[in-house]
């Protein structure tokens, strides 16, 4: 059977759909093919081998993941409360999550600062990558915005016999700010500022990814991770690398017990995620042990990265 994209070019989406495909998977590969934008966006690489959790976790809860380089701990941030006592407000969480932390850095490289535009510019790159800020999802906005604010990380980075290892804040300024009378809620502030540490961090390692197909996963924070992943890893690598399921599930599986039920979600979140990467070669290893990754072009190629100001 053919590529969803090779499909869709000569038969449609009904075509798609009849050669049984998921219909989430053809939904999500005709929305990047029709895309016409081509503007990017960047990540960290860090953040493209370890993420944040998929689900919201107990406020006062750490989170800790791994993958075959390097270990992620984020610690929730504490803010004041009327009695005195500090409490925690949890670590960012979900696709929202996400999405911000990918605005955060994309301006940060587009614009060479460290000063990022919030307010009225984060409002409406969301609502470009179809996240209508109003309602409940302004609250989640707002929520995760504090969460990125008030939390630290700790990233331990292996290379053969070398540790290494640092802890920072992701924003050295609060992206939100408490309203001064009660009751008055959080308001936006007008910039953000990233850490230094970061900031010099993604500066040397930015990964450049299609804003064409964050907008198509942007609801699915499993696809957006490996998306990124993908991003990252295909492109530098120099003949196939098979990847065991240990190792995926253990990157992107933290919150499963059990092998079955992780392979069982994580197949069509990767198909969802080569949906909106075309270029991407990744196959099961024919004995079952795992993925076998093939080099591939990037999602972006270097002349739009340069165009970018990159």
């Amino acid at each position: 059977m053919g590529k969803v994209h090779d499909i869709l070019e000569a038969k449609g989406k009904q075509g798609a759909l009849l050669a049984d495909f998921e219909r989430v998977v053809v939904e999500a590969a005709a929305q990047y093919l029709g895309d016409e934008e081509n503007s990017i966006g960047f990540l960290y690489s860090g953040w493209c081998q370890a993420a944040l959790p998929h689900r919201k976790l107990p406020n006062d809860a750490g989170w800790q993941i791994e993958s075959e380089r390097m270990a992620l701990v984020v610690e929730p941030g504490m803010r004041p409360t009327p009695g005195g006592k500090p409490e925690a407000v949890g670590v960012p969480y979900g696709s929202r999550a996400r999405l911000i932390m990918i605005y955060l850095q994309s301006e940060a490289i587009r614009t060479k600062s460290r000063e990022i535009l919030l307010g009225r510019s984060l409002r409406e790159w969301l609502m470009k990558m179809g996240i209508p800020v109003g309602g409940k999802s302004l609250k989640d906005v707002r929520d995760q915005c504090e969460r990125i604010s008030r939390c630290r990380l700790s990233l331990t980075i292996r290379q053969g016999n070398r540790v290494g290892m640092t802890n920072q804040n992701l924003v050295d300024t609060a992206m939100f700010l408490e309203g001064a009378e009660p009751g008055q809620g959080s308001l936006f502030v007008d910039t953000a500022r990233l850490s230094e540490g970061f900031y010099e961090q993604l500066q040397r390692h930015p990964v450049p990814l299609q804003d064409a197909a964050i907008r198509a996963i942007a609801n699915n924070s499993m696809a957006l991770d490996v998306y990124a992943w993908l991003a990252y890893r295909l492109h530098s690598l120099d003949k196939p690398r098979p990847i065991s399921w240990k190792a995926v599930k253990t990157q992107f599986g933290a919150g499963y017990g059990r092998m079955d039920h992780f392979k069982m979600n994580f197949r069509p979140t990767l198909a969802l995620a080569l949906a909106v990467y075309p270029d991407a070669r990744v196959e099961e290893d024919e004995n079952g042990a795992g993925l076998v990754l093939h080099p591939s072009r990037p999602p972006v190629p270097s002349r739009l990265v340069a165009i970018s100001g990159k």
